[in-house]
């Protein structure tokens, strides 16, 4: 079992996030997405910095090399900034549903990077193990009324925040070598959060900020996401690749579509349909596959 810690940790952060994109999903409807994420991100760099300074001393990671703060750094900016930034756009172009299922071609984007930037090289075992999962995600997020003739821009904007996230897991693992999973995970959130304070400011969107403190629930739902999302999640994640290709990692992430049937299902109250169930039991073979 203990061989598996980096796949097992992979499963983790997809039960992470889905429990913060639910809350997050939550927030976003009342105060708007560039106001979830700079909350978000300010939160997250402030609890990931207590933890470590209470397990390392230091509140910022002022020990990490330039090598590490230049790879975390460009990797923060690329999946947190960009590859979100271009998600939540899409969502209004081609829709939640449709991105997501442009978003799970991430895993296979991942290990293709990951081949050519890292040499990782993945078994025929790993590979089936891929397709399989991400064949489960897409019957689990697809309908049938999705149409196919969706905008370009609308792709292009969800395939963006596929490969920002792809990408921004390949620099961190390039960067993070033996270092500690939190402290590389505040360096991208630092990164990530520079990037979205010069993006409201030249938007002029500050008032908008302002206004989202008045709305105790909003904030309720922001702080439960960053834990579950930025903080534990995100650390996590940096396990992951630590401890595994990743391909494997990134695939076992993108499991959130399928964790998220049932508590989605209760909050929003949607109902769950037969091809969500074959899906998940899908993606569930396909993981085992990791294990064997």
């Amino acid at each position: 079992m203990f061989s598996h810690t980096g796949e097992i940790a992979g499963l983790m952060v997809a039960l992470c996030w889905t429990l913060s994109a639910l809350y997050f999903e939550k927030a976003g409807h009342k105060i708007g997405s560039l106001t979830v994420n700079v909350i978000r991100l300010s939160l997250a760099v402030l609890l990931l910095g207590i933890t470590t300074f209470f397990t390392r001393g230091f509140f910022f990671p002022m020990d990490a090399t330039q090598y590490q703060w230049f790879w975390l750094g460009i990797s923060g900016v690329v999946g947190f900034f960009l590859g979100d930034l271009f998600l939540f756009k899409s969502y209004t172009v081609i829709g939640s549903r449709t991105a997501q299922l442009i978003m799970s071609l991430s895993p296979m984007l991942t290990a293709l990077i990951g081949w050519f930037f890292l040499d990782e090289k993945l078994s025929v075992k790993s590979i089936l193990g891929i397709v399989i999962c991400v064949t489960g995600i897409i019957v689990a997020i697809s309908n049938r009324n999705m149409k196919l003739n969706i905008p370009f821009k609308g792709f292009l904007l969800a395939f963006g925040g596929a490969l920002g996230q792809a990408i921004g897991l390949i620099l961190s693992k390039k960067g993070i070598g033996n270092y500690d999973p939190v402290a590389a995970t505040q360096i991208r959130a630092l990164f990530g959060l520079v990037c979205f304070v010069l993006f409201i400011t030249f938007l002029g969107r500050w008032k908008q900020v302002a206004s989202a403190f008045s709305k105790k629930s909003a904030l309720k739902s922001v702080t439960v996401g960053t834990f579950f999302g930025p903080f534990v999640g995100v650390a996590l994640s940096m396990f992951a690749i630590q401890h595994t290709k990743t391909g494997i990692a990134s695939t076992l992430m993108a499991l959130v579509p399928v964790f998220i049937i049932w508590p989605s299902a209760v909050m929003f109250k949607e109902k769950i349909r037969v091809a969500q169930i074959i899906g998940a039991f899908i993606s569930i073979a396909g993981v085992s596959l990791f294990f064997l």
